[in-house]
């Protein structure tokens, strides 16, 4: 099957089991804004709150805060976010249609990649085991081809976006003869530059309101607050501060489901290191992001980083954490070194000093940063894409089952009477109440027991207790894994214990200390 065939279903089935709606659907929606339904609340909980302890549980250095959305607008300007804050954007004259001029160079990019690995894929199947991937690439005419104009459109691009360069963007977009995917004419407009920022007046009376806008990250917030925090918490470089929350961006060209949204949610923690440390900080960073995602058991495959060849004014090094989505490997996570740059424009702008005084070294500095920022609907994404999957059975039945981790499952057990009868459901519900103080418990009597379990596997529920009338004689319970649909005998007393510590966070925290 098509992956962009898997997509359409993966974005179907979060809707058909209550897990993504499109915001105001009543009303046809609202383009680029979403609703998480029942499933996708809790699912988006589990993977914040895996994060945030993995934060501030697992390093006694990190602290939390929660920043206001509205801020300061002077903040803004400091940031450079008013003055620079911009997609290079591009429109067809046909379908009236825009799109990011970057986004389609880069899809170009992808394409010459996707040729590549295609070749690749031919030729292992040929050969078989005799096969020397490294050989074939570096013999083979077409793949050097492609490898040519990949790597020359790579180079042209990369030096285009330092400026940038509008005209050169434009230019590249015609000589590769990229073409508009609704109308497939290359009748584009001249790329310009437009600000992401929502804006808002704050203020009773139309004379005596003050611009302000809806914070594009949420990073600034622990900025300003950095020397109050360090303060009352007397910390001492280095430490971290840690946050979640809204972010607001004017995506122009939203699309991919929520990989892209107009109003979407961050984790972030900034790492404040001595002077002359950051770049060390920053590999030791990168590598404890990737066990974070690594740990969830995806596999190392469809994980790479994608170091920066253009870097951002503030930062001295940065790369981004990929994870392989049905349309290409894509950004969930951005590890960066942002010098002192945000620190030292507050204090310029500010007029007041928020330099860290060290006693070990008696001297007074503005620390620099390590930044990890990831977008919790990205990493939602990732985990839906690499959970959905479709499975043909014994005898000819199908199932869908999302296999997520199953500390990040909405649900952990379902429990179920095996007929709505004779006292089968009276011990079903005590048996609910027995788990539903220590994991997310549901109960569920409605329909066969064989359409019960599948609707279990749709949302990814790890566990399901059957109770039959054996049980009301052995006080034993039927206990189904999602996975493998395998079934064994339990006693209710052991149920609990047996559960608890496979579907916990603490389970994947774990991981992360071992």
């Amino acid at each position: 099957m098509a992956q962009e065939d898997v997509f359409k279903k993966i974005v179907s089935h979060c809707k058909e089991y209550g897990f993504v709606f499109p915001s105001s659907d009543i009303y046809d929606g609202l383009a680029a804004v979403y609703d998480y339904g029942q499933n996708g609340v809790e699912l988006k909980k589990n993977i914040k709150e895996y994060w945030w302890k993995s934060m501030v549980l697992l390093h006694d250095n990190i602290v939390g805060i929660d920043s206001a959305i509205f801020m300061h607008p002077t903040i803004w300007k400091a940031s450079g976010h008013i003055d620079a804050f911009n997609d290079p954007l591009i429109d067809n004259r046909d379908s009236k249609k825009r799109y990011r001029a970057d986004v389609l160079i880069e899809d170009q990019i992808a394409k010459y990649e996707e040729k590549i690995a295609k070749e690749v894929a031919k030729a292992a199947k040929r050969f078989g085991d005799a096969f020397d991937e490294a050989q074939f690439k570096a013999t083979n005419k077409r793949v050097l081809d492609y490898q040519a104009k990949r790597d020359a459109l790579h180079a042209r691009y990369t030096a285009a976006m330092q400026g940038p360069d509008l005209d050169e963007l434009k230019q590249i977009i015609v000589d590769e003869e990229i073409v508009d995917p609704i109308s497939g004419t290359k009748n584009w407009t001249e790329v310009r530059q437009f600000n992401l920022m929502f804006s808002t007046e704050m203020g009773s009376l139309s004379d005596a309101t003050n611009k302000i806008y809806l914070r594009p990250e949420t990073a600034q917030g622990i900025f300003v607050n950095y020397l109050n925090v360090q303060k009352t918490g007397r910390m001492k470089l280095p430490f971290g501060i840690a946050q979640i929350g809204k972010a607001f961006r004017n995506e122009i060209v939203a699309r991919q489901f929520i990989f892209r949204m107009r109003e979407f949610e961050q984790m972030e923690m900034q790492f404040f290191v001595k002077p002359g440390t950051e770049l060390e900080w920053f590999k030791r960073w990168k590598e404890l992001r990737m066990a974070w995602h690594q740990a969830l058991g995806f596999g190392a495959e469809n994980y790479r980083f994608h170091d920066h060849e253009k870097l951002a004014h503030y930062a001295n090094a940065a790369t981004d954490i990929e994870f392989k989505m049905p349309f290409g490997f894509k950004e969930v996570e951005g590890v960066h070194s942002r010098t002192n740059f945000d620190l030292s424009q507050h204090e310029k702008f500010s007029g007041k000093s928020i330099k860290y005084f060290d006693p070990e070294t008696n001297e007074s500095y503005v620390p620099y940063v390590i930044e990890t920022s990831i977008g919790v609907d990205r990493m939602f994404l990732s985990v839906m894409c690499h959970s959905y999957q479709e499975e043909e059975l014994e005898g000819g039945d199908k199932r869908i089952v999302l296999r997520l981790p199953a500390a990040l499952a909405p649900v952990k057990c379902a429990v179920m009477p095996l007929v709505r009868k004779e006292g089968l459901p009276e011990k079903a519900r005590e048996i609910v109440n027995l788990l539903k103080f220590h994991f997310n418990t549901s109960y569920d009597e409605k329909d066969s027991i064989g359409k019960r379990y599948r609707r279990q596997d749709a949302v990814g529920t790890p566990y399901c207790v059957t109770v039959d009338f054996d049980t009301l004689k052995d006080n034993k319970v039927t206990l189904r894994h999602r996975d493998t649909m395998q079934q064994e005998r339990i006693d209710i007393s052991e149920l609990c214990a047996h559960i608890e510590d496979k579907v916990s966070i603490v389970s994947l925290l774990k991981k992360l200390q071992a």
